[in-house]
């Protein structure tokens, strides 16, 4: 039995039937967002409860957590950041898919070669705060899952150090992601970076019944996150992101939509997500399902699964706010499920992908919008599909839950 432990690829409940899900909502859940908190309260009662079935998924969930109590507290003010006045506590990344110019005497400015990751992006903030979401989430869902309080302690720890306190806590802002050497001091598209704390949140609320985090931490991290929201809807950088055409804007609204609610703003998440009916799906889907600003990138099977995955989730948010995406058809027929049906016999190995792809071609980039889809539209096609690229039903029970974060496939 193999047990998956990337960053928010769960594989927790051991649930053999999308109807236990349902069965487990009067559990008390804690509050996620990126994956189901019924089911992972299931889970936890299971292993209370002793279920030999859950030990060699406890033991992988402690061994992985284990393995990152002792790394030092992460904080963006460690790293040398060679921009000019720029405050140690701002978030700066460089663009991944830029690279020095061969034609200037210095390299500058850089210029795009879409889809070839530049290894110098290894030496800004993205790496840290990379390692930082990783070791929250899994920390956090250890210390939820085995009730041992050292993991919830060190989770905690790594929160306050990267939001809190004043020494080491980042600026509420991407001011400066994803900037261009010779070009910018950052760009809007840095903002998809911030993906990263979706895991981060759901951690947080593993924490709720920890004695490590307290109500006073809990509203700290909201005012950051408000400080956070004010940003991404006011400034340059925020407004540009809203604007774009492909996963970007979708990614974005994602964000925006989690945020809100972490925050409290129902309301204010239900439009997010009211608007993108028009603004996402009948802008960036046709009527056949296709992508077409995904198609032109130089790895189009990969981004057009970012997007899918991007919609799916938004789609999953507004269940909690009453907002239907999952049946939304613009009157020509642009829709979740019209993307989904046009990528899914590329997946299935049913047909060969045409467009280009430099990368790997991997079928398992759409496991997870299938896993949504199962569930929300219970469409028996979906399951199956799914379950020939998990491997195997035993494995598809292991990661009901296998709601993967966006940073593992994409920057």
């Amino acid at each position: 039995m193999t047990i998956i432990m990337n960053i928010h690829w769960v594989g927790l409940s051991l649930l053999a039937t999308w109807p236990a899900i349902a069965a487990a909502a009067g559990v008390d859940a804690p509050r996620v967002f990126q994956c189901s908190g019924a089911a992972l309260a299931a889970a936890r009662e299971r292993a209370v409860d002793g279920d030999p079935a859950m030990t060699p998924i406890l033991k992988a969930l402690r061994d992985r957590a284990d393995a990152l109590l002792n790394d030092e507290p992460f904080s963006i003010v460690k790293n040398a950041h060679p921009l000019p006045a720029v405050d140690p506590h701002d978030y700066v990344s460089l663009a991944p898919y830029y690279w020095p110019n061969p034609d200037t005497p210095n390299g500058l400015p850089y210029i795009r070669r879409d889809g070839e990751r530049n290894p110098e992006a290894r030496e800004y903030d993205a790496r840290t705060f990379s390692a930082f979401s990783d070791h929250v989430w899994n920390l956090a869902l250890a210390g939820y899952m085995t009730g041992d309080e050292r993991y919830s302690r060190r989770a905690a720890l790594l929160l306050r150090t990267w939001f809190i306190d004043r020494p080491t806590r980042m600026n509420p802002n991407l001011d400066h992601g994803q900037f261009v050497k010779g070009e910018n001091v950052g760009r809007g598209t840095g903002i998809i970076e911030s993906n990263r704390f979706l895991p981060v949140l759901d951690g947080v609320g593993l924490l709720q019944k920890s004695d490590s985090w307290s109500a006073d931490d809990q509203s700290k991290l909201q005012d950051w996150f408000r400080a956070y929201l004010k940003w991404l809807h006011e400034s340059p950088n925020g407004l540009a992101e809203s604007r774009a055409t492909n996963n970007h804007s979708t990614w974005y609204d994602v964000q925006d939509t989690t945020y809100l609610l972490f925050v409290g703003d129902e309301a204010a998440a239900r439009k997010v997500v009211e608007a993108a009916k028009t603004k996402r799906i009948a802008a960036q889907i046709e009527p056949d399902g296709r992508m077409p600003r995904e198609l032109t990138r130089t790895k189009s099977w990969g981004y057009s699964c970012f997007n899918v995955k991007a919609l799916t989730t938004l789609a999953d948010l507004g269940q909690r706010l009453d907002v239907d995406l999952w049946t939304y058809r613009s009157a020509d027929g642009r829709s979740i499920r019209a993307a989904l049906d046009f990528l899914l016999p590329f997946a299935t190995g049913q047909q060969k992908w045409p467009h280009q792809q430099i990368s790997r071609f991997d079928s398992k980039e759409l496991l997870l919008p299938l896993r949504r889809a199962a569930i929300a539209l219970k469409d028996r096609k979906y399951v199956e599909a799914m379950t020939q690229l998990q491997g195997s039903p035993d494995g598809d029970r292991l990661n009901v839950l296998g709601f993967q974060t966006p940073e593992q496939t994409k920057p």
